[in-house]
């Protein structure tokens, strides 16, 4: 049987994940998954054939230490999904941007590389909004958001300047379409659509997470939503083994909130098929490579 280590952290005692449905469909395929922790420093990664990034959601703590491991798994005999290169491209939420060039509805967005707090009157101003919402550049599980609005911004500066003084940030509209509706997610396996799921966060927030408050029910996905999603996979440069895209209702169509490759939640608890079906685009794509 081949072996495939599955990138977790130390402890995801805090965290809702799911990887573990995936044993016994990858057990079907002839593969046995292990959880490896990404900062664990005694592992030979030579000992498996291949390692699936799954729930290292510590990583943006330490990004270079974290793509540091990567380098090493890609220079073992060991196959690396998602690749590094796709979680270079996608680790910094910049590729956004790339994404926008090539036709993608994002949501609009303004980049910034140091915190001003002069600035911050003009955020509200260029979106003619009276919310908006602060994010690192690098970040995973909402940490370092900020939902700020004309009225809560001044007392929010000298938190603002802690959290990005070390770090480039992103400024965005605060989308209501969230809070009325949610956040949509399509789950796509070597490029073919799984499942959906809409997230709703829980009253007075704007975080969609499970460990925030947010509650999950599946979907059926519309068309238009199916359309701009498969439009945002076609921009990627190289498919990857498992996609996560996150969309929000903007007007009459749906835009881009991220494009997830490094190490979404799959939400395999949310449609009892999803587990086999990245078992069996995962063990395909690595007969293909021969592995």
């Amino acid at each position: 049987m081949k072996r495939c280590a599955i990138l977790s952290m130390d402890s995801l005692e805090e965290f809702e994940a799911y990887d573990d449905l995936l044993e016994q469909p990858l057990a079907d395929l002839g593969w046995q998954m292990s959880f490896v922790s990404w900062r664990d420093k005694n592992v030979n990664w030579d000992d498996f054939n291949a390692v699936i990034i799954r729930s290292p959601w510590d990583y943006q703590d330490d990004a270079e230490a974290f793509l540091s491991v990567l380098e090493d798994i890609e220079s073992s005999s060991a196959h690396l999904e998602n690749s590094l290169d796709i979680v270079k491209w996608n680790i910094d939420k910049e590729y956004l941007k790339e994404l926008a060039d090539k036709a993608v509805n994002i949501v609009p967005t303004l980049w910034r590389e140091s915190f001003n707090v002069d600035e911050l009157s003009g955020f509200f101003e260029h979106f003619s909004q009276q919310q908006i919402v602060l994010k690192p550049r690098i970040s995973a599980n909402a940490d370092n958001t900020f939902w700020l609005t004309k009225d809560n911004v001044k007392g929010m500066t000298a938190q603002l300047a802690k959290a990005f003084e070390s770090r480039n940030f992103m400024v965005q509209p605060f989308m209501q379409s969230v809070i009325d509706e949610g956040e949509f997610s399509l789950f796509y396996f070597d490029g073919r659509y799984s499942h959906a799921i809409l997230k709703t966060p829980k009253q007075d927030d704007f975080r969609v997470q499970e460990e925030h408050g947010g509650r999950l029910k599946t979907v059926e996905p519309e068309p238009e939503l199916i359309r701009q999603a498969e439009i945002a996979l076609r921009a990627i440069d190289s498919m990857p083994l498992y996609a996560r895209v996150d969309f929000v209702r903007h007007g009459s169509s749906f835009a881009l909130m991220e494009a997830e490759l490094i190490e979404p939640s799959l939400y395999f608890n949310m449609d009892a098929a999803s587990p086999k079906r990245f078992a069996q685009a995962f063990a395909a794509k690595m007969q293909k490579l021969a592995i």
